[in-house]
């Protein structure tokens, strides 16, 4: 069950990070609570992503880039054993697509790394990001930065790129894991919201365009 493969992510030190959480009291805080209730209402997901009436678009998005980090991140986990420098010394989406690494310190240049180095920097990455308050600011009154939306679509296309890897070549993990209809589900939510707002370029979308087949509208 998902269950047993969430304890497995718990137990293995290298894989989990503490989630990020929104301080209760918070605006952030409320808004994250109504989208989890909507989420569990069962509400079509296409619903779900819509900027609530009356709520500021950053903040909204500034609770689902942290959500689906914290979401995907869990996911990768529990087939990270499976995703090795052995089974994938490249990161990449079947043989049409490749993912280089780039930052701002160890690697400025595109750099060639294998999936669980790749899944490995991008967390990190990630992880100092939302955590930096310049940039996600978490105090009341605190103006997000000018180039915030920027950040949040190179945040959210890296974490696209985990959904390529996964399913295209540890599906059959997924599946025998149990883990296929929870995996589907954040991939669908993922995938409307950054949608919605056209957060992510569609040509990165492309290698996922026929997965999973039969919901995509």
């Amino acid at each position: 069950t998902m269950a047993l493969c969430l304890k497995q992510v718990f137990n293995k030190d290298k894989t989990f990070r503490p989630r990020k959480k929104f301080e209760p009291g918070t605006q952030r805080f409320e808004l994250y609570k109504k989208a989890q209730a909507s989420l569990k209402s069962g509400l079509d997901l296409k619903a779900v992503v819509q900027l609530p009436p009356g709520e500021s678009i950053n903040d909204w998005i500034a609770v689902h880039v942290v959500d689906f980090f914290n979401r995907i991140n869990l996911i990768y986990g529990t087939m990270s054993e499976y995703c090795t420098e052995k089974s994938c010394p490249i990161m990449s989406g079947g043989l049409k697509y490749e993912y280089r690494w780039q930052d701002d310190s160890k690697y400025k240049k595109p750099t060639k790394l294998s999936a669980p180095q790749y899944m490995c920097m991008l967390m990190d990455w990630i992880e100092m990001l939302i955590n930096n308050e310049d940039i996600f600011p978490t105090r009341i009154g605190v103006p997000f930065p000018r180039q915030f939306q920027q950040v949040c679509t190179k945040i959210l296309t890296r974490l696209f790129r985990v959904f390529v890897h996964v399913y295209i070549h540890h599906f059959d993990s997924i599946i025998n894991m149990g883990a296929e209809a929870h995996v589907n589900t954040c991939y669908k939510h993922f995938y409307y919201f950054i949608r919605e707002f056209s957060l992510v370029d569609h040509r990165e979308l492309e290698p996922l365009v026929r997965m999973p087949q039969g919901w995509e509208g």
